[in-house]
C-alpha cells in the first residue's frame, strides 16, 4: 500500500543572481515541489544551477551568489509551511542534518580531514539524534555496512586521505542518513563510485523513500540513474526550469529539445559502438612509452602506543603492464580497488615497496625529486578531485599557466594565452573562465579545468583519473573528442582510470581489470567488454545504469515495514 504524498520541501518562483552582477541570472524563476515517499530528479547540463537550488535549501550559498526572489518551504503535517528565509541561523542550524540533510558533490570538501569517519558520522548522531558517544560505534557500523563500506570495522577509525573517492563519498551518504531525516538532497550522490556500488546505494536510496516516505532530491547527469532511480523529473536549462513530469512520461514523452538532446546523448556503454584496433609493435628494440613492472604499494596503518612494529595495508599487488605512444589503457574495477593509487605511484605521488616504472626506456621510480622535475612536462596527472586540486587563491587562467612557465614549455606570454583559450574553447568554455576564481565554477567547470591544465604542457602521457566523473553528457563528449584528437595527432598516449565504461570504446585500445589491488584481466577493448572471461568483469559491466531500462522491482530492506 503506497501512503499519501505531501509536500516536503517546496521552491517558489526562485532567483539567484551574482553578487557583483544583478544582471547575470543563475536561477530564474525556480520553482519544484518535493513530496515525501518520491525521488525527484533534477538533470542539465553543468552550471545550470541543479547545485546552486541545493545549496539554497539550506542556505549555504558561497559569497559570489544571492538570492534575489523567492520563497522555500519546509512542511510538516500538524506544524504547516515555514520559510527557510525567515528563520535565524540558531533555528536553522536544527534543521540542517536533522530535517534536511544533503549529500555534497565533492566528499573531498564536504568531510573533516583531522577527524576520522567513524567521528564524524557520531559527532552527527550525538548532535541531531541525541544518542550518547558511547551509543554511537554500533549504529555507525551499521551504516557504513548498509551502504557498502568494505571492512567498515578497520574504515571506521581511517581518515578521509586514506579512503578513496568512492569510498568518501560512501562515507558522506552514511553520514546523511545517520540522523533519519525528512528530505534528502543527494548531489551527485554516487558518481565517484563504481557501478556495482552506485547501484546499490541508488537502491538504498529508493527503499528509503520508499518505506520510510524520504522525501529525495536526486541532482544528477547520468539519465541511466534517472531512468531506474526516480519518480519525477524536472529539467534545467541555464537557470530555468523548462519540464517537469513524470519520469517515466519524460524518457517516453519529452516535450522540449532540450530535453529530447540530453536523451539523445545517452548511449550505452558496449553496444553499437566503434572499437578502436589494438596497437601492436613486433619491433621488439622499440620500448613502450610507459612500463610498470610487478608495483607493490603498502599504506601504512595507525601504530598503537605500545606497538614497534607498524602494520601496513597491501594497495596494490605485482601490477605490470606496457602503454605505447598514441595508445590508451583503460583501468576499471570498483571503487578502492587501486586504480588510483597505480596511477599515483607512476608519478611518484606513492612509495613503491617493489616495482620498476620505466618512461621511454628510462627508468623513473628511483629517480630523486629533481630529476623527475624535467619529466613532469612529459607525463601529467589529471586528478578526480578537481576543487581539491587547484589553488583557491588563484584564476583560472593562472593554473593553466603556473605548469607551462615552470615547465618552461612555452615562453611566449602570448602564446601561452593563445593556447589557454583555444583549450578553454575546445572543452566547452568561455575564455572569459580564465579571469574566475575555482569557487565561481561549476564542479563540471573545475574538471574540465583540471584536464585543461594537463594538457596545456603537450605532455607525452596523461594519467586521466575518473576525468569525466564531474561532466554532463555534452561537456563529456567534448572533452573526449579533444583528448581523442591529440591521441591521433601528436601521439598522446593515456592510462585511462574510470568507471565510466562507455567512454572506452571512443579512447581505449586495451582494458585491464583491478580487482583488490591485482590485475585479474586485460586485452583489447573489444574483447574484455564484450566477452569478458572474469564473472567480477561480468559483474561490473551488467551494472551499467542504462537509460533505456525502467527501474527494478525494488524488495524490502532493513528500512522496510
Amino acid at each position: 500500500m503506497i501512503k499519501e504524498r505531501w509536500p516536503v520541501l517546496s521552491f517558489e518562483n526562485l532567483g539567484v543572481v551574482a553578487s557583483n552582477d544583478p544582471e547575470k541570472r543563475i536561477l530564474d524563476d525556480f520553482s519544484l515541489v518535493l513530496k515525501s515517499g518520491e525521488v525527484h530528479a533534477l538533470i542539465g547540463d553543468s552550471g545550470s544551477g541543479k547545485s546552486v537550488a541545493a545549496l539554497c535549501a539550506l542556505r549555504l550559498l558561497p559569497e559570489g551568489l544571492k538570492i534575489n526572489a523567492g520563497k522555500i518551504f519546509v512542511n510538516h503535517p500538524g506544524e504547516g509551511k515555514v520559510n527557510l528565509f525567515d528563520l535565524p541561523e540558531n533555528t536553522l542550524s536544527a534543521i540542517r542534518g536533522k530535517r534536511v540533510a544533503m549529500i555534497f558533490q565533492d566528499a573531498h570538501l564536504a568531510l573533516n580531514p583531522v577527524q576520522t569517519i567513524g567521528r564524524q558520522i557520531t559527532d552527527a548522531l550525538q548532535l541531531h539524534a541525541g544518542k550518547k558517544k558511547s551509543e554511537c560505534r554500533e549504529p555507525v557500523l551499521e551504516l557504513l555496512q548498509e551502504v557498502g563500506m568494505p571492512q567498515p570495522e578497520q574504515r571506521i577509525d581511517w581518515y578521509p586521505h586514506q579512503l578513496s573517492s568512492g569510498q568518501l563519498q560512501k562515507a558522506q551518504i552514511a553520514m546523511a542518513l545517520a540522523c533519519e531525516s525528512e528530505v534528502l538532497i543527494a548531489d551527485e550522490p554516487a558518481s565517484s563510485m563504481d557501478n556495482i556500488n552506485r547501484q546499490k546505494v541508488l537502491k538504498l536510496i529508493r527503499q528509503l523513500a520508499r518505506y520510510r516516505q524520504l522525501a529525495v532530491l536526486l541532482i544528477t547527469r547520468d539519465l541511466g540513474v534517472v531512468r531506474q532511480t526516480a519518480d519525477r523529473v524536472t529539467v534545467l536549462q541555464q537557470g530555468k526550469v523548462i519540464e517537469q513530469t513524470l519520469c517515466e512520461t519524460f524518457f517516453r514523452y519529452a516535450q522540449h529539445e532540450y530535453s529530447q538532446q540530453l536523451i539523445s546523448r545517452t548511449s550505452n556503454p558496449v553496444e553499437d559502438q566503434q572499437w578502436l584496433e589494438e596497437i601492436t609493435n613486433d619491433d621488439a628494440a622499440v620500448a613502450p612509452l610507459l612500463k610498470v613492472s610487478e608495483l607493490d604499494v603498502n599504506f601504512p596503518l595507525r601504530r598503537r602506543f605500545f606497538q614497534w612494529r607498524r602494520e601496513y595495508a597491501k594497495a596494490v599487488r605485482n601490477i605490470s603492464f606496457n602503454i605505447h605512444r598514441g595508445e590508451a589503457l583503460a583501468l576499471i574495477g570498483q571503487s578502492g580497488c587501486g586504480k588510483s593509487t597505480i596511477g599515483r605511484a607512476i608519478l611518484k605521488l606513492e612509495n613503491l615497496a617493489h616495482g620498476e616504472v620505466y618512461l621511454d626506456g628510462r627508468r623513473i621510480d628511483n629517480l630523486s625529486r629533481r630529476k623527475m622535475r624535467p619529466l613532469r612536462a612529459k607525463i601529467q596527472m589529471i586528478f578526480q578531485t578537481s576543487g581539491a586540486a587547484m589553488n583557491p587563491r588563484m584564476k583560472v587562467g593562472n593554473i593553466i599557466e603556473e605548469g607551462m612557465i615552470s615547465l618552461g614549455t612555452e615562453r611566449s606570454p602570448q602564446k601561452r594565452l593563445e593556447r589557454i583559450e583555444y583549450l578553454l574553447s575546445r572543452a566547452g568554455l568561455e575564455p572569459e573562465c580564465r579571469h574566475y576564481y575555482p569557487h565561481e565554477l561549476s564542479e563540471g567547470e573545475r574538471q574540465r579545468v583540471a584536464i585543461i591544465r594537463a594538457l596545456a604542457v603537450e605532455p607525452e602521457l596523461v594519467i586521466c583519473d575518473e576525468p569525466t566523473r564531474a561532466l554532463d553528457t555534452h561537456a563529456r563528449a567534448q572533452i573526449l573528442e579533444l583528448l581523442t584528437e591529440l591521441q591521433q595527432s601528436n601521439d598522446t598516449s593515456y592510462l585511462f582510470i574510470t568507471h565510466d565504461l562507455a567512454a572506452i570504446p571512443q579512447l581505449a585500445h586495451r582494458v585491464a581489470v583491478v580487482k583488490n589491488g591485482h590485475i585479474i584481466e586485460q586485452g583489447p577493448a573489444q574483447t574484455i567488454l564484450q566477452h569478458p572471461q572474469q564473472g567480477y568483469t561480468r559483474r561490473l559491466l551488467a551494472a551499467v545504469p542504462r537509460a533505456d531500462v525502467p527501474a527494478d522491482v525494488i524488495h524490502t530492506s532493513r528500512y522496510g515495514f
